[in-house]
């Protein structure tokens, strides 16, 4: 029996060692920009502004797409300056850029090749190069909750320790989804920049879709959308756990998983 680790497992070692540095960088960025946004709550709490006056001023279009409920507690600042923008958006469409560049980079550069000739099955690329961003995901769900903890209780605040749990639990599916749909990109198209964009871009027009729709009566059209599915607001504010999203996003990562095994078998390499 052969000592060596399965070729999925082998290609999900090698790209998670490859962006570990990376994920610590990112992690720190991140751990970062939420105790800088924290920093500035005291001052606004205590300003006497009345804050939930100025979110009802905001157009309903705009509350429905950064997920505003309030923003005069800890936990609507916290889901307002941070989960709904940094942590839904930007690093949603950061994982969907990264995932656009994994396949398609090395069909470019003729590493795939390399690697195929090993009689490596095209299934097992496409399965490894998923799990080797779970080390990421995973890490940045674990340190941030208690970045965002610590840094709630050093500007003498409080907050319910299993809504950030919570909100960090629900965000894995969220961004393993966020994930496959730069997979899914990096296997329709062979040059590098062009899965990434269309990732990107991708992503970032569903989540247009769903905030508009959103305020629309075709309000369902919208469910496409990964962002559909996950309202950290929701989560830190109101105390509402969206399970059924949850599923709805994990669902997805395995449909869009299986289409670019699917469409990565049946890709010609030859030219």
């Amino acid at each position: 029996m052969s000592d060596r680790p399965a070729p999925w497992l082998a290609i999900a070692r090698y790209e998670a060692a490859g962006r570990a540095r990376g994920s610590i960088v990112l992690t720190g960025l991140l751990s970062a920009f939420l105790l800088l946004f924290l920093a500035f709550y005291p001052s606004l709490a205590a300003s006497g502004i009345d804050l939930d006056a100025y979110v009802e001023a905001l157009p309903p279009a705009f509350r429905e797409a950064f997920g505003i409920v309030s923003i005069a507690s800890i936990e609507g600042f916290l889901a307002v300056e941070f989960y709904q923008f940094a942590w839904l958006l930007l690093v949603g469409l950061y994982l969907a850029h990264l995932g656009g560049g994994t396949i398609a980079d090395d069909v470019a550069s003729g590493r795939m090749d390399l690697t195929l000739s090993a009689a490596v099955p095209r299934r097992d690329v496409v399965l490894g190069t998923f799990l080797g961003f779970w080390p990421l995901v995973f890490l940045l769900n674990l340190v941030l909750p208690v970045v965002a903890y610590g840094g709630v209780l050093a500007v003498g605040e409080t907050i319910a320790v299993e809504r950030l749990v919570v909100v960090h639990a629900l965000a894995v599916p969220y961004h393993l989804c966020c994930v496959t749909v730069g997979i899914a990109a990096s296997t329709a198209f062979t040059r590098e920049g062009i899965a990434q964009r269309v990732a990107l871009g991708g992503l970032f027009a569903l989540f247009m879709l769903e905030s508009v729709a959103a305020t629309s009566e075709y309000d369902w059209v919208g469910s496409i959308s990964p962002t559909a599915h996950y309202n950290p607001s929701a989560v830190l504010v109101l105390g509402e756990y969206d399970l059924v999203g949850a599923g709805a996003l994990l669902a997805g990562t395995a449909t869009l998983l299986l289409v670019a095994t699917i469409r990565f078998g049946r890709m010609d390499l030859s030219g």
